[in-house]
């Protein structure tokens, strides 16, 4: 019975050791296990973080667009406006009546007219500008009105027509003609 004994102690001995393996096995895939449930949390946390920033970026970038489109609109349909106020403004000139195109015409004529020696004017107001210019009467430009007085060699040349005047006034009021229009 000896050698049973031997072989049951040595049965028993590998049994308990492939218990205490299995144990350790056990507990080393668990440690094992954890650690990789929790670095999945970690990774899923971070990558849930990072979703969520660009979400916010995307959505800051879409806001931001959406605002510079809205300005964009905004800005034309006020340069549609200011061009059609411009467009009147020039319509209203072209339908001054005779006397207020003479009592405008004389009103330059007589404050600029001793810088020059010749005058020129649209084809409709070329009798008045006789009439009321001692200047030589150059010929007729294209123009809603006004005079244009060069001196003698053609080197100056004074723009008083409608045309520039109505540009000069509008550039210069601008900024003051769009706060009363649009507030």
């Amino acid at each position: 019975m000896g050698l049973e004994t031997v072989v049951k102690d040595i049965m028993d001995a590998a049994q308990a050791e492939v218990a205490q393996l299995d144990s350790e096995a056990d507990a080393e895939v668990s440690q094992i296990i954890d650690e990789a449930k929790q670095s999945a949390k970690k990774i899923m946390g971070e990558s849930l973080a990072k979703a969520e920033d660009d979400i916010k970026k995307i959505r800051q970038q879409e806001i931001s667009s959406a605002n510079l489109e809205v300005k964009r609109t905004l800005l034309n349909a006020r340069k549609e406006v200011l061009e059609k106020v411009y467009t009147q403004a020039e319509e209203s000139i072209t339908a001054f009546s005779p006397e207020k195109n003479k009592e405008l015409l004389k009103s330059l004529i007589e404050k600029y007219e001793a810088s020059g020696k010749k005058i020129y004017s649209n084809a409709g107001s070329e009798e008045i500008v006789k009439e009321l210019s001692s200047l030589e009467y150059a010929g007729n430009i294209e123009c809603l009105g006004g005079v244009i007085i060069e001196n003698e060699d053609g080197t100056v040349r004074l723009d008083y027509t409608y045309d520039v005047i109505l540009k000069s006034v509008n550039e210069q009021l601008l900024r003051q003609t769009s706060d009363i229009l649009f507030g």
